[in-house]
């Protein structure tokens, strides 16, 4: 989640549009995550490829979306809204996954939400918020939550290395002639923005997506989901260090509601419910009883005597 937290603000810093961006982050992204796989013996088939395309083509389209989002409204706003995906994966993880959600936990999800209203709203004034920029990020909250979704049921027929790398393939396929349509720019003219580049395709890319990948085979999906919201917190509170984006003292208030839930949530998710813990019976049996009952239960069909000379 930090990792990813970060790709917003590395957006923001970098002077180039949001098109020209996307389209070398995902092709050094890829060449770095296919070099990784071959080197970890695996390799890409066809049929893993077109098992993954759901996600990647999902993936593609929540980089358009939020990256071009990033540019034109603020950090706060652009995540904020994409961490609401926790409302649409609560909704459908019990039908599509058989996972079961405590009522408390659901309770604990509203109470982050809210404190993620909180850092949104508190930047609603500032000159940096647009509409359409929100509007982007509306659209990359639905093709997020696909990406989660198809993630989880991808993964049970291929690793999360080959599935990175498939669905890094697929986003970058896709974005790839969105860029060249777009009329933005594709030129680079500052070395600086290279570097900000490469950080990109290692820290949000294949960081971020290959430990999320891993962590969706051995997690809830509805936890990994509300995890997520950690990232407006987290990039608000980068925005404000490093490019100078006004913060309101509103705003880190709702940062702390956030974390705070969120930190209940995964105690809750941890814990045993009462259901689960074995009761211990309010008489135990004598241990000379159960021997006694062993011995009873004990075979007592008569074993055949050894011929001369044979082997048992």
């Amino acid at each position: 989640m930090v990792a990813w937290a970060a790709s917003g603000v590395m957006a923001k810093g970098i002077d180039l549009p949001g098109m020209t961006i996307i389209v070398y982050r995902m092709w050094m992204y890829s060449v770095v995550v296919l070099v990784w796989l071959a080197v970890r013996g695996g390799r890409l088939t066809w049929a893993r490829l077109r098992l993954a395309a759901p996600g990647g083509l999902a993936l593609g389209l929540d980089l358009a979306l939020f990256f071009n989002a990033v540019k034109e409204t603020t950090i706060a706003n652009a995540t904020v809204i994409g961490a609401l995906q926790p409302i649409l994966m609560l909704l459908i993880v019990g039908r599509l996954f058989g996972e079961r959600v405590r009522p408390r936990q659901v309770w604990l999800s509203l109470v982050a939400i809210a404190g993620v209203g909180i850092v949104m709203f508190g930047s609603a004034s500032l000159p940096d918020a647009n509409p359409r920029g929100d509007l982007l990020a509306v659209g990359a909250l639905f093709a997020w939550t696909g990406y989660f979704v198809f993630s989880k049921r991808t993964q049970q027929s291929m690793s999360p290395l080959e599935y990175t790398a498939a669905t890094a393939l697929w986003a970058t396929a896709l974005n790839t002639p969105i860029a060249l349509l777009s009329g933005q720019s594709l030129a680079v003219a500052h070395a600086s923005d290279w570097i900000w580049l490469v950080a990109l395709a290692l820290v949000p890319g294949l960081l971020g997506h290959g430990l999320m990948n891993w962590s969706l085979t051995r997690i809830p999906v509805w936890l990994g989901s509300a995890l997520t919201l950690a990232i407006p917190v987290t990039s608000t509170v980068l925005a404000w260090l490093f490019i100078d984006e006004e913060v309101r003292a509103v705003q880190f208030a709702g940062m702390g509601v956030v974390i705070v839930a969120l930190g209940l949530i995964v105690v809750q998710t941890t814990r045993p419910t009462v259901a689960e813990v074995p009761e211990a019976p309010e008489n135990p049996p004598d241990p000379a009883d159960a021997l006694e009952a062993s011995a009873d239960a004990a075979p007592t069909t008569p074993v055949a005597p050894l011929a001369s000379g044979g082997r048992r």
